[in-house]
This record gives C-alpha cells, structure tokens and sequence, in this order.
C-alpha cells in the first residue's frame, strides 16, 4: 500500500487539532492584516484561492484562518441564539501576534481567550479569538478582557463592514464578545459537529 504521509496534508482534514485542544489549538492562516484579497481554502484541493478582492478600505486586523477538524453544523448552531443553521465550513479563528506575521498558508498555535458570535445570513458564523502560544508579550492574556478595549472593536467592526459596501443593506450582525470558556464551548462543539459530518463510520 502506497505512504501517502508523504503527500502534503489536506489543512482542513488531514492537520491535527492539537493535543491540548480546546485551550490550545493548531490554526491554519488564510488571510494576513496585509492582505488586499481575500482567501479561503479550496475544500476540494486543500489550497489556497482567491475568494474576492477586499471590498472595503478596512483590512483584517489580525491574522484569520480556521482551526482544522471542526465544523460548524447543529452544535454549533445552537450556542448561537437566532441562528438558523452552522455555516458548515470550518471553525474561523484570529490570532494576535506580536511580531508581524505577513505569509498565509502557514500552521501556528494559538492560545484561545475568547470569540465573537456572528450571525452571517442567519447562519451560525463564530470568530474565535486567540493569541499566538509563544508570543511573550501575551503571556498574560488569558482571557477576552485582558485585549484592549479597542482590539476587540476593531474585530467587532471589520466582521460587521468587511462584506457590505456604503448604500447595501448589511447582512452580518456580530454581538458582544463571549469569554473564554464561551469560546472553549463552541470549539468542542465544532469539534463533536466534524465527527458527526465526516467520522469515520465503525466497521459493523
């Protein structure tokens, strides 16, 4: 039988969670606060492609990818007061770092401290938010409320506007920031939701 390790793994499917997941989990970066064009994983291939220009004048204010084996379906959902389904892609994630970090398509661990609840379309949308595990100068934030203020409106206001253009009506609504443990919640419901979409059936 052919060793496929050798083959580069799929980031959504073939990338390990992490073994101390949910606190601390592996990411993957799709989109840098650099990025002028936004991207997204191809679910088929595993690259990257270009989903649209950014549409707006604001860029992301972190680095924004997904963490590997989730999904957001009706576990998810039902965290997410309102919301009419799981957007059945990935965990979205931010991560803060320190030091700028300006290439995508690169695996990093981030320690999770809280999340944004987003109701995309009516479909359950989460915004987890993480800081990067080694980066010292975040050693000391472990959770929402140790960012500043104005790190988490930035991120509350680029998911708000980042889609809608000035005259359009808006179809996101991003509520307050939940905490940590909030955030521990949702991603081991992505976490069950992956299982239950694309576990491997038991051999009868």
């Amino acid at each position: 039988m052919k060793n496929f390790q050798k083959w580069r793994p799929h980031p959504w499917h073939g990338l390990e969670i992490g073994d101390e997941a949910p606190s601390v989990v592996n990411a993957f970066i799709e989109v840098t606060p650099f990025d002028l064009v936004k991207y997204e994983i191809d679910k088929n291939s595993g690259f990257l492609m270009v989903d649209r220009p950014q549409r707006t004048s604001s860029l992301p204010p972190t680095l924004y990818g997904f963490i590997p084996r989730t999904y957001c379906g009706e576990r998810v959902k039902a965290l997410m007061p309102d919301a009419t389904a799981g957007d059945m892609d990935p965990l979205d994630i931010c991560i803060i770092s320190e030091r700028p970090i300006n290439h995508s398509e690169v695996i990093l661990r981030a320690r999770i401290i809280g999340g944004l609840p987003m109701l995309d379309g009516g479909e359950a949308d989460d915004k987890i938010i993480a800081v990067l595990s080694n980066d010292s100068v975040w050693d000391a934030v472990n959770d929402i409320d140790g960012l500043p203020e104005q790190m988490v409106a930035r991120l509350r206001h680029y998911f708000l506007t980042y889609k809608t253009l000035p005259g359009e009506p808006a179809t996101v609504k991003v509520g307050s920031p939940y905490n940590r443990a909030q955030a521990l919640k949702v991603i081991q419901a992505a976490c069950e939701d992956y299982e239950a979409e694309f576990g491997e059936e038991e051999s009868s």
